[in-house]
């Protein structure tokens, strides 16, 4: 088996790069802390009022770079312990993988709520393991993804609070002034705007980001 998978085989190289090129974005969206991220800065912009404002590319440059950020130990794990090992022809592809995927695992099962776990064990009918680490990825992987989901939309919630007072003042107000054809969002956007500068809004949802993956 080792003689086939050989990566000096100029075709098969081509072929796994471009078939990891192709799972790159599942991989980046399913298995990291991606989803979180882009989830809770989409929050952030609708509860600022602003439709493409910070417009999609600043918000996945960010989410991308946070990503990296959050998730470097393990990928210096996976580059110490599975890529250069095997680069240098210490190990086979079957052990790089399976080495790659301790490190990657431990994240996830750190973020990976037991009720989200237990659910996709029962759903596959499968005996809950001795270790954590011997759960399967065909289980992890969706638990983990909706773990995460779970508290993007209760950290987006809380983002949305104090935005959405403000939108109630004016909105009351404008009723009171029987100004009632004027959107309440002309007028909020730009105190939500100056909220958000004065107390450093972008340090805070940045370091709070980072701060729940620890």
């Amino acid at each position: 088996m080792d003689s086939v998978i050989d990566m000096n085989n100029p075709i098969l190289s081509v072929f796994l790069v471009i078939s990891f090129l192709s799972f790159l974005p599942a991989v980046l969206v399913m298995f990291t802390s991606f989803t979180r991220i882009v989830v809770m800065l989409s929050f952030l912009r609708h509860s600022l009022g602003g439709q493409q404002i910070p417009p999609n590319i600043v918000i996945i440059g960010l989410s991308l770079f946070l990503t990296l950020f959050i998730m470097s130990p393990a990928i210096d794990a996976v580059a110490n312990d599975a890529i250069k090992p095997y680069m240098d022809k210490e190990i086979t592809l079957g052990e790089a993988l399976k080495r790659a995927e301790a490190p990657v695992k431990s994240f996830m099962l750190r973020q990976t709520r037991q009720k989200d776990v237990a659910l996709f064990l029962k759903l596959a009918k499968q005996d809950v393991p001795s270790e954590p680490m011997d759960l399967p990825m065909r289980v992890v992987v969706p638990a983990f993804a909706i773990s995460e989901l779970k508290t993007a939309f209760e950290i987006g919630f809380l983002i949305f609070i104090p935005f959405l007072i403000i939108d109630m003042v004016i909105a009351s107000i404008l009723l009171s002034m029987g100004m009632m054809m004027l959107p309440p969002i002309m007028i909020s956007l730009p105190f939500k705007l100056l909220l958000f500068v004065l107390v450093d809004g972008w340090n805070l949802v940045v370091g709070s980001i980072v701060r729940s993956f620890q």
